[in-house]
């Protein structure tokens, strides 16, 4: 499998309104996804959190503090028992000036894990990405830089104490090729730093699980096998290490044929395993044959885990498509979580029950009609957006696209379709020649519209 990303992750559950408030000078695209055809899909009759602890495993996601509420804070709370935060506990986030700490969203979040008798997995210590610019700026002596770190370390676990069961102490500390990669830490320090940072993370808080963590470490191959020499190295030397992390960015139909095995091995060290990062994307649209596949996926990598007993759980990397780091990253995928944008459950969700020994209860979409929204052009203060409706396995014989805009933009003229708009909702609907979409078919229409200053790309919703 070829690396889930480009030059480490960015930023990974971003509310949806941060992840669209680009500007309209790109070709930006925002995909919403209609079921057709088939009822609602239902949640399985007992929550995931619950499947997962009948198995003796942790089932968890990644959240973003400021959504916690409403919809997306009952799914949070009611069906995983671990949360992730995202982004709320980097070095970037909780120290952005130096000796000057914001904690409000990572304390947010420990609260509400806490108000919903869950774990919380803290993410990450050490990371070669999103560091405070002050930090990578900075010109540093060896000697100055392992005080920093080790001051982050003790003040960041210290604060949690008792309050995070497991840390990402190390994030991503190899190359693909099994070398350690070139970054602040291992040019700086050598890879010393790693077993300092445990040992640091050990005395801050001797109770929580202590994990590297790190991507394309999945199947057995020359990173993942770095990775085991250096968690048996660590062993041997009595440096205080717990547990592997992971993280299982996959692409559609790429599950590593020996994940289990894998999972296994690290297990007969004498540690813990989860993964921590689970998603699996697809090239936008979906339709069903992707969904199914990815159904399958979601289940094996859930049954892998189930097979292995020091396989502690698995955690995916955002529950819904609206939270999700994959389409910012990769352009042209998406739909990678178990749950659409509008929070209702993929047949992913179903796997996943099924895999946790659930009966299968979810009853899935079989069929899926998508609109997507696209900037083509722009100019000072105008643009020209199209949005193309596509089916499969679905089929409309006629449709409404709404959309909500959120900068003060106003369409001027429209094409291929009847468009209104009232203050900040715009309704645009077939034309009499344009209201049939087959399976495996699609229809655009067009429009102008004003804008000024940005122009933060809708979620468009199918009616």
């Amino acid at each position: 499998m070829t690396s889930p990303r480009t030059t480490g992750r960015t930023p990974a559950t971003r509310s949806l309104a941060t992840r669209l408030a680009a500007l309209a000078t790109g070709a930006l695209t925002a995909v919403a996804l209609f079921t057709a055809a088939a009822p609602a899909a239902h949640a399985a009759d007992a929550p995931l959190r619950d499947l997962a602890a009948a198995k003796g495993k942790v089932i968890g996601t990644a959240v973003t503090g400021s959504r916690l509420t409403g919809t997306y804070g009952d799914i949070a709370g009611t069906q995983f028992s671990s949360l992730t935060p995202g982004n709320a506990m980097k070095w970037g986030s909780v120290e952005p000036t130096q000796g000057t700490f914001n904690w409000s969203e990572a304390d947010q979040i420990v609260a509400f894990a806490r108000a919903h008798g869950q774990q919380v997995r803290g993410h990450t210590l050490v990371w070669h990405s999103q560091n405070p610019s002050w930090l990578t700026n900075g010109t540093w002596t060896a000697a100055q830089l392992s005080t920093l770190l080790q001051n982050h370390i003790t003040t960041e676990v210290s604060r949690y104490r008792g309050q995070v069961a497991s840390w990402d102490v190390v994030n991503e500390p190899f190359n693909e090729d099994g070398t350690y990669r070139s970054d602040l830490w291992y040019d700086n320090l050598g890879p010393s730093y790693i077993a300092q940072a445990l040992t640091w993370a050990r005395a801050a808080d001797p109770d929580a699980k202590l994990y590297i963590n790190d991507y394309n470490v999945e199947g057995v191959g020359a990173k993942s096998d770095a990775l085991y020499n250096l968690v048996k190295s660590l062993k041997a030397q009595g440096v205080p290490i717990d547990g592997v992390g992971l993280q299982a960015h996959l692409i559609l139909g790429q599950v590593p044929a020996t994940l289990q095995q894998n999972i296994q091995r690290f297990a007969d060290l004498g540690v813990d395993v989860s993964v921590t990062e689970l998603d699996v994307r697809m090239q936008l649209p979906a339709t069903a044959a992707k969904l199914t596949q990815q159904a399958a996926d979601y289940k094996a990598v859930f049954a892998a885990c189930v097979a292995v007993s020091r396989c502690a759980g698995v955690t995916v990397w955002g529950f819904t498509d609206s939270d999700s780091w994959i389409p910012d990253v990769f352009s042209g995928y998406g739909a990678a979580t178990p749950y659409d944008e509008n929070y209702a459950p993929k047949p992913a969700y179903g796997a996943i029950a099924e895999a946790l020994g659930g009966g299968g209860t979810t009853t899935p979409p079989t069929g899926a009609c998508t609109a997507s929204y696209e900037v083509v052009s722009a100019w000072n203060n105008g643009f020209t957006g199209q949005v193309r409706i596509s089916c499969s396995g679905a089929a409309l014989s006629s449709w409404k696209a709404t959309w909500t805009y959120g900068a003060g933009q106003r369409i001027t003229q429209a094409w291929n379709a009847a468009c209104t708009q009232s203050g900040t909702a715009v309704s645009c609907a077939n034309a009499g020649y344009n209201g049939t979409v087959p399976d495996g078919g699609s229809v655009t229409f067009g429009f102008n519209a004003s804008w000024s200053g940005s122009n933060p790309v809708p979620v468009v919703t199918l009616g």
